[in-house]
């Protein structure tokens, strides 16, 4: 199951917000909830499909705007429309350092981290070019535990993910490549070029499936 799957089980259109995904659980739970429909397996299996939804979509459907404002993040992504999505053609995002519109700790890093962030960045373009990717996470999943709140660093772990994901459903791994494709949304929810590469690749994981 993908993302718009997950979205679709809470009647909701791909990259409808976190006050939307809960607003439709809470008014589907009490619709399909087992107490209320004693011996029904169709409600309860529906409401077993609507909390597995809920659980994925809680922690990476973008916030509201009015949130958005607040936590000064980025404009959630939207839903790119299926006449459109099928004739652009899949484009790796790249890695790459950011304005400084982009949040960061940078200035709370220290001269030993700002030069360790540096070196793993130019390595991670590298390693991301010649599609060692095992390396590549493995690089910047441990630069993301030496600086947890960078989240410049956590665009580039979320960018690792996917492009490791992409690969593995060339390879036709297509669990492990579910896997990293949710990894990398999980990561870095606001990215809307990220989302639109995800999404791309969840439909090609539809037509191996």
């Amino acid at each position: 199951m993908d993302i718009a799957d997950y979205y679709r089980q809470l009647g909701l259109r791909s990259g409808a917000s976190l006050s939307q995904v809960k607003a439709s659980y809470r008014q589907l739970a009490r619709q399909y909830h087992p107490d209320v429909n004693p011996g029904n397996e169709q409600a309860k299996n529906k409401f077993i499909a609507i909390t597995e939804a809920y659980k994925f979509l809680v922690n990476i459907a973008p916030p509201d705007v009015a949130e958005s404002k607040v936590g000064n993040s980025t404009v959630p992504p939207t839903s790119t429309p299926p006449d459109r999505a099928v004739k652009a053609q899949p484009q790796a995002v790249k890695v790459s350092r950011k304005e400084p519109s982009v949040q960061s700790n940078a200035d709370l890093l220290s001269e030993a981290e700002q030069k360790l962030k540096q070196d793993a960045y130019i390595e991670l373009q590298q390693l991301l070019k010649y599609q060692r990717f095992p390396r590549a996470i493995a690089l910047i999943e441990g630069l993301a535990q030496r600086i947890p709140e960078d989240l410049e660093v956590r665009q580039w772990q979320a960018i690792a993910y996917q492009r490791w994901g992409r690969h593995l459903i060339g390879e036709r791994q297509v669990d492990k490549a579910r896997i990293y494709l949710k990894k990398a949304v999980k990561t870095d929810p606001h990215n809307r070029a990220l989302w639109a590469e995800v999404e791309r690749d969840f439909r090609r994981l539809e037509q191996i499936y």
